[in-house]
């Protein structure tokens, strides 16, 4: 299996252990991504720029679409609000021709036309409906036997699903929790799971967005959570770095990993832990990696 690899921007600036798990992952898998021809390929607008200007947005994802459809490949990403923001402007691209046709437009200064067909999946998709469930069993050298995991999608990955194609793939209703399981973890549901991070309004309202923080982590610790995953670096961010301002908020000590869905996998197939940096986080993960029994 190859790829056209559209790793987005916070994996290779504010998380690249995300991207360096990703590599050792799919190597595992069996997947083969293609770096260079994806390589020029813009920020997705993250959603932000979109509300200033739709088109313009529209414009840049229908670049990185066109760069995959020369490749040949389908478009693979890691960052599930890149899988929200690609899926929604491919929504609005394919169904108005008059619209792409006008975006093309643009894009011929570089020689470049998207031709509606690339469609943009996250490698959590991409592990259920590609590699199959079955094979990421196969792979688990060190089966998280005891170890309870609390699923974190986030914001984008979940809505709007019709732009996300719920419909017509059901199983990327509960994706998350099938891949927990499939590593031999036990899933911790908890009614956040599916809500914003606060990762968005953390420059203009911190206050608020370290509540959200607290709320989640918290949420999944009383439920007996020993980590949370989450295939969304944003989010990521937010849970895991401003955890101790959660903390202080709560009056509480939270002290909950937050692992990149690849360093889970990563784990489960033996691994190292340096080389998916799992000690490279703000909240320290040395105890959950003693409860698997892996050295941190």
């Amino acid at each position: 299996m190859k790829y056209a690899f559209y790793p987005g921007c916070v994996s290779r600036g504010a998380a690249p252990e995300l991207y360096d798990a990703t590599v050792e992952v799919c190597s595992r898998l069996g997947i083969e991504l293609e770096y260079d021809s994806m390589s020029g390929a813009s920020c997705t607008g993250a959603g932000i720029l979109q509300e200033k200007n739709l088109k313009l947005g529209d414009t840049l994802n229908a670049r990185t679409f066109a760069l995959a459809e020369k490749t040949g490949l389908p478009l693979m990403t890691i960052c599930s609000t890149c899988q929200g923001v690609m899926s929604q402007a491919n929504d609005r691209l394919k169904s108005d021709p008059e619209y792409l046709a006008e975006i093309n437009k643009s894009l011929a200064d570089e020689g470049l036309e998207y031709k509606g067909t690339a469609d943009p999946r996250h490698l959590l998709w991409v592990l259920i409906e590609d590699v199959g469930i079955e094979k990421v069993k196969s792979l688990v050298v060190k089966p998280m036997t005891g170890f309870k995991a609390a699923p974190f999608y986030g914001c984008y990955i979940v809505r709007p699903s019709s732009a996300l194609g719920f419909e017509e793939n059901p199983d990327r209703q509960d994706s998350l929790e099938q891949v927990i399981e499939a590593v031999g973890a036990e899933v911790v549901d908890f009614p956040g799971k599916t809500l914003c991070c606060g990762f968005p309004i953390v420059m203009i309202n911190e206050k608020n967005a370290v509540k959200m923080v607290a709320n989640h982590t918290t949420d999944a610790k009383d439920l007996g959570a020993d980590a949370m995953v989450t295939p969304c670096p944003l989010c990521h961010l937010n849970l895991d770095g401003y955890q101790p301002q959660a903390a202080s908020m709560a009056k509480r000590p939270i002290d909950l990993p937050i692992l990149h869905l690849p360093q889970m996998l990563g784990l489960a197939m033996g691994i190292n832990p340096k080389d998916m940096r799992l000690n490279g986080h703000m909240v320290s993960t040395k105890k959950m990696l003693t409860k698997v029994a892996v050295s941190p």
